[in-house]
C-alpha cells in the first residue's frame, strides 16, 4: 500500500468513527431530551444537579463510571454532588441509560 493510500485509509476510518460518534451522541440526545434529565442537568451549566460537563471532568480516567453511572441512574441516590438525591429510574433500559452515560463522558 502507498502512503498516499494508507493516508487515504486512515482518513476514511476516522471519518468513520466520527460519524459513528455523531450518531451515538444524537441517539443520547435524543434519549435525554424524552427523559426527565434536562429538569436538572444541562450541558455547561450547574442546575440541581451537576453539569454534564461536570459529570465528564470527575470521573474522567475512571474505567469503573460508565458502569457505576448506569447503575445511578436507575437506582438514583445522593451524597456524591450533595444532598439533593436524583431521582431513580428503573424503567430505563440499561443500554439507553449506557448511550446517555457514554456521551455525557465523553464531553470536555
Amino acid at each position: 500500500m502507498t502512503v498516499t493510500r494508507s493516508i487515504i485509509a486512515v482518513a476514511a476510518g476516522l471519518f468513520v468513527c466520527s460519524a459513528a460518534h455523531a450518531a451515538d451522541a444524537a441517539k443520547a440526545q435524543a434519549l435525554m431530551k424524552g427523559s426527565d434529565c434536562s429538569a436538572c442537568h444541562a450541558e455547561a451549566m450547574k442546575l440541581v444537579g451537576p453539569s454534564y460537563k461536570d459529570i465528564a471532568k470527575k470521573y474522567a480516567g475512571d474505567a469503573t463510571a460508565p458502569e457505576k453511572l448506569v447503575k445511578k441512574i436507575k437506582a438514583g441516590g445522593s451524597g456524591v454532588w450533595g444532598a439533593i438525591p436524583m431521582t431513580p429510574h428503573p424503567n430505563l433500559k440499561d443500554e439507553d441509560a449506557k448511550e446517555m452515560v457514554d456521551y455525557i463522558l465523553s464531553l470536555k
